[in-house]
């Protein structure tokens, strides 16, 4: 055999070698991506165990206040315990509100002090804010939140990372109300119960023109599906759990 048909078989060889490697390191991240622990990521949805139906509704407070009680007073209606994610301006110049919502049973949690956005922080300013804005709820409930939702939805791994440093879950969510952009009742309500699933957490605003009026047809529409409506923080995994690339949390298997 020459020499130069020798260097050909080895160099096809070797292209084969690449495209088999490529091949199979494809698949498997394909088979081990849905259960690969990325914590660079904030939590959007929980993977339930077979017969649990849990969803989590979330509301963000950020501005106004007009319709807090409406909401603590449709939640209580229908036995639904929701997580309010609450800045700590918010906090200072609504504390009765605040301290509504913890005596309904309601989660408050971190929504930041003053609303700005955590990719432009330093991981020290980001501390120094969420804890800010703890001690203002915690002044209020007695007790200091460990579930924080980043401002305008705006993150990045150091914001995950320096949340989790400072004892927080960062939550998201998977199924946006778009109820901020001023939708009918009709509207909200349809996107809701289009896009929840099982574990679904959704986001709403307490001061959005229509959520209110969407609200009870949401529960109803839910709660006929078999789903009891939760607080984030009972739905969520504390620990032993992944998390695959779309930010959905999965137990780890036992074993």
């Amino acid at each position: 055999m020459s020499t130069k048909l020798k260097n050909q078989l080895l160099a096809a060889s070797l292209v084969l070698l690449v495209v088999v490697f490529a091949g199979v390191s494809a698949w498997l991240d394909h088979k081990v991506q849905p259960v690969a622990a990325r914590l660079d990521l904030p939590i959007y949805s929980v993977e339930l165990p077979e017969g649990k139906k849990q969803i989590a509704l979330t509301f963000d407070a950020a501005w106004g206040n007009e319709d807090t009680q409406t909401l603590i007073d449709i939640l209580d209606r229908y036995g639904v315990k929701a997580t309010f994610f609450v800045i700590g301006q918010w906090a200072e110049k609504y504390p009765e509100s605040v301290r509504a919502l913890h005596d309904a049973g309601h989660d408050v949690m971190n929504h930041s002090y003053d609303h700005r956005h955590y990719t432009g922080l330093s991981s020290a300013e980001m501390v120094q804010d969420v804890h800010r804005a703890s001690e203002v709820i915690r002044g209020v409930t007695g007790t200091k939140p460990n579930l924080f939702r980043p401002p305008y939805g705006d993150y990045n791994a150091a914001v995950v990372e320096a949340m989790r440093n400072a004892g927080y879950y960062t939550i998201q969510w998977d199924v946006d109300s778009l109820d901020w952009k001023d939708l009918s009742a009709a509207e909200i309500t349809r996107r809701v119960l289009d896009g929840a699933k099982n574990g679904s957490i959704i986001l709403f605003h307490n001061a959005a023109l229509h959520t209110p009026e969407a609200l009870p047809g949401i529960i109803e529409g839910l709660q006929s599906q078999g789903y009891e409506l939760v607080g984030v923080a009972d739905m969520i995994y504390k620990n032993q759990y992944t998390m695959d690339h779309t930010g959905r949390q999965h137990p780890l298997a036992e074993g």
